[in-house]
């Protein structure tokens, strides 16, 4: 496949940028199909609209997460086996890989569409936005098999060296979400339900232009009914660094799930405007996940190639690139904050104060801290320590998040703030847990590859 590339040599500083710019801009237009969602709704639904699916966004986060985690193990493992040129177990992990997403969809299908409905009474959703955040979260649901499956691809490919290709695939996924949402909720009023399946579309179109254009392709994995069953040896690999990840990945969102819950005690402008604040601070972090993203696959291939300075070099470059790239953009969402809120929701002076107030706390010098924090993480995740990544998300979330959160809201009764600075803080202690192991030589001997060579349960 033209567009793969062998991170494991040439310069560390242009091999990371050149493969974390196309991720960037997948990350944004991907994220640009709720955003969409969200702008649609709130100018034609309103902030009813837009507290639904504030709710149901994070429910969606969750299922997105156990999708991007399990498939994250076949990245970092087809990295390392991309490292060693051992073309025989590249093609075994991505069959094995993909088997694993489709179970792992129809399972979350299954559970999603039983929970969503419960979780939203445990939420206190507000009554006004009920109906309508439960027929969007019943859509998505149904969606699911099309988010693990391209994800599936797409972890391949990175895993292979290819950034650019996720990018082609998601730029007309975002094309046929835009129109669909202009003209199901626009047009044909079908409010946040509208919204839903243009989201589910888009996402189906996405896996389907992706494997027709593989097919095409001299890719390594041609998708014959021969290549897709599970090797136990890639399996278990994929398992150790995917649940980790998975599970990092659901507790920091399982926790945003229960600070909205929090929130919705405050009414539907708080809900409405800490959704939209959410997401702002979503498109906030893209830069900083993309350049993670590219540390997770260069470290991946270089310790499939025994190279641990270049993986130093690696992570030490994310690291400043992250600092400076989100020190650029937070600046810029704390000069234009009253604007970009008014983008969402231009009527509700309730919405936009409350907004404001959500970015000025939780997109500042906090978003520096996690993007050490987020570097770290990506580091041990490419060298296959997930647990890392999964120890830090305890700390963020379970330790400091949720319990300070709550505390300063409703013991020291400072009001949803409260909730807004538990955030701030959160990552302070994981970012100095991900240096420490950084700077820790005891990961130098970690390896995936040569436990499966040699017939070893990792």
């Amino acid at each position: 496949m033209k567009k793969e590339q062998n991170l494991a040599i040439g310069s560390v500083p242009k091999k990371l940028i050149m493969f974390a710019l196309p991720l960037l801009l997948a990350n944004l237009l991907q994220s640009f199909y709720s955003v969409v969602d969200m702008l649609v709704v709130g100018n034609v639904v309103g902030e009813t609209g837009l507290a639904a699916i504030s709710n149901a966004s994070m429910i969606s986060f969750i299922i997105n997460s156990i999708c991007i985690g399990v498939t994250m193990g076949g990245t970092v493992l087809i990295a390392q086996y991309k490292g060693a040129d051992d073309k025989q177990a590249q093609v075994e992990t991505a069959g094995t890989l993909c088997v694993i997403s489709f179970v792992a969809s129809l399972i979350v299908t299954i559970i999603g569409l039983c929970v969503y409905n419960p979780l939203f009474h445990v939420l206190n959703v507000p009554m006004a936005s009920m109906q309508e955040a439960c027929e969007y979260m019943k859509i998505i649901c149904y969606g699911t098999i099309f988010v693990f499956g391209f994800n599936a691809i797409c972890s391949i490919m990175k895993g292979f060296g290819d950034s650019k290709s996720p990018l082609y695939f998601i730029t007309i996924a975002t094309i046929v979400n835009i129109v669909l949402d202009l003209i199901l909720v626009g047009l044909l009023g079908m409010g946040t339900a509208g919204a839903a399946y243009a989201t589910i579309f888009a996402q189906a179109i996405s896996l389907m232009v992706s494997i027709i254009h593989l097919k095409r392709t001299h890719f390594i994995f041609d998708f014959k009914p021969k290549h897709f069953i599970i090797k136990s040896d890639k399996l278990l690999v994929i398992l150790k660094v995917g649940l980790p990840t998975a599970i990092q990945m659901v507790v920091v969102n399982i926790s945003y799930l229960v600070i909205t819950g929090m929130l919705n005690n405050f009414g539907v402008s708080v809900a409405a405007a800490s959704g939209v604040g959410l997401k702002i601070n979503t498109f906030a972090g893209m830069p900083c996940w993309a350049i993670g993203q590219a540390v997770t696959a260069m470290a991946g291939q270089n310790m499939g190639s025994n190279d641990i300075e270049r993986v130093k070099k690696t992570t030490k470059i994310g690291l400043l690139l992250n600092v400076v790239i989100t020190f650029i953009v937070i600046v810029t969402v704390q000069l234009f904050a009253k604007q970009i809120i008014t983008l969402f929701e231009p009527e509700s002076s309730e919405v936009i104060k409350d907004g404001i107030l959500y970015l000025r706390i939780c997109c500042g010098i906090n978003s520096l801290i996690y993007a050490i924090m987020y570097t770290f993480d990506s580091f041990a995740i490419g060298i296959g320590s997930a647990n890392i990544a999964m120890i830090n998300a305890l700390l963020d979330a379970v330790f400091v998040r949720l319990p300070v959160g709550w505390l300063l809201t409703f013991v020291v009764d400072m009001g949803f703030s409260g909730v807004y600075i538990g955030q701030a803080i959160s990552p302070i202690l994981p970012a100095i847990v991900g240096l420490l192991y950084f700077k820790n030589k005891a990961w130098e001997k970690k390896k995936l590859i040569p436990c499966i060579d040699k017939g070893v349960q990792p």
